[in-house]
């Protein structure tokens, strides 16, 4: 199936088929993401530099202004934030310690 913008979908299937796709789209960029969390264990000189608390609200708040940006709801995305960045610096850690 075409994937269709969702501006042009008419039916549910094509708003599923293009949600689907997105989410492939979306798990393909955490892989790339996770892959550059792969890359600072790999660089930073050691475990204590994984956390970076400052860096963390940056990232959040760059995403909560493109979240605002874009029309979408900034608070949400800023809580996705929370939980991805959380979530990559669990895999960094893990990662640093397998070095």
């Amino acid at each position: 199936m075409t994937i269709i913008a969702p501006a042009d979908c008419s039916t549910m299937a094509e708003v599923r088929a293009g949600v689907d796709e997105t989410d492939r789209e979306l798990v393909a960029l955490l892989a790339r993401r996770f892959g550059y969390m792969d890359a600072a264990a790999r660089i930073k000189p050691a475990r204590e530099a994984v956390r970076d608390e400052p860096r963390k609200a940056q990232v959040i708040a760059n995403a909560r202004a493109a979240a605002a940006a874009a029309g979408l709801p900034a608070d949400a995305i800023a809580d996705l934030w929370e939980r991805l960045v959380e979530a990559s610096i669990a895999y960094e850690l893990a990662a640093f310690d397998r070095r």
